[in-house]
């Protein structure tokens, strides 16, 4: 058995560009001097048939028009069976409305995340007659697909922006921000856009990874602050930093683990060009993930 991960999407919340940006990231993306990127999602595949996508991004319109193995087989045959969510952010949800056209698939996500969703009415588009929601209970294995077994597992995070009421509890490790664990045989592969910080138990999971997708969101923590695109740090918005003490790319570089891929990155992140920052990474042997990224892993492959 093989199992394909295609990265739909690789850029953080607005993409890249962004629509309101003009930093440098953004103008050479407008002048095609590299790649467009849309707003992070993974789909994931056994057969090469049925599909699993993670985060159901704003983009998901573009980013199923895009790849031709998820196009529509005839008139009402969608190879989406299943959707799963990592968090309520606007980013990995709001593309659900775009799924409410009468088409059967399972949802599946934490049941508070489930609750958050309920609390909306605008997500009653998604007809409970051909979309099943199934809550996922943390440290459960499930199956998301035939042949692949799953686990959701909390990682620090915090509440999505819209449910903030003041400052609120960073780091916190619930069912609203989770990390997917994939187990093909005896390999494993972690799915985790979001996390506010590389824990030394989120470190003991990860150690001995075969493939790891992670939050890249921004370089450094000051990262939007210097460059006068916001007012906040990156773990104030719940990302962990790739650079600097505590940075993922300081955890991860003491791990063994296969292959590390950087994914939902913001458009203020120097890594989508050439340059200092991305050597470091490349020198680490980790990589900067893109739309229509494609790793497959064969059972008994280790």
């Amino acid at each position: 058995m093989t199992v394909r991960f295609l990265v739909l999407g690789a850029a953080a919340g607005g993409g890249l560009p962004q629509w309101n940006c003009g930093c440098p990231n953004c103008a050479a993306a407008r002048q095609g001097i590299f790649a467009s990127q849309t707003q992070s999602s993974l789909a994931v595949s056994v057969d090469g048939r049925a599909w699993l996508v993670v985060d159901a991004s704003p983009d998901i319109r573009q980013q199923l028009r895009d790849q031709v193995v998820l196009w529509p087989s005839n008139l009402r045959e969608s190879p989406v069976k299943s959707v799963m969510l990592t968090s309520g952010d606007v980013d990995h949800v709001a593309g659900l409305l775009t799924l409410r056209e009468k088409q059967p698939f399972q949802l599946l996500a934490t049941r508070a995340l489930l609750e958050t969703l309920g609390q909306n009415p605008i997500f009653q588009v998604l007809d409970p007659l051909h979309v099943q929601q199934n809550p996922v209970e943390l440290e459960t294995p499930f199956f998301p697909l035939e042949g692949l077994e799953a686990r959701l597992f909390a990682v620090p995070g915090k509440v999505p922006l819209y449910l903030e009421q003041g400052e609120p509890e960073l780091g916190a490790e619930t069912e609203q921000t989770v990390g997917v664990e994939f187990r093909i045989g005896r390999q494993r592969v972690y799915y985790i856009p979001g996390c506010g910080a590389v824990s030394a138990a989120l470190a003991d999971r990860i150690a001995g990874a075969d493939l790891l997708f992670f939050d890249g969101t921004v370089f450094t923590d000051d990262e939007m602050i210097r460059m006068g695109t916001g007012q906040k740090t990156g773990r104030r918005m719940g990302h962990v930093p790739i650079s600097g003490p505590g940075g993922s790319l300081e955890a991860f570089s003491r791990l063994p683990i296969g292959r590390c891929i950087y994914i939902h990155i913001n458009n203020t992140n120097p890594v989508w060009r050439a340059g200092a920052e991305r050597a470091q990474l490349e020198r680490h042997g980790f990589v900067v993930g893109h739309d229509g990224m494609e790793v497959t892993l064969a059972t008994g492959s280790r």
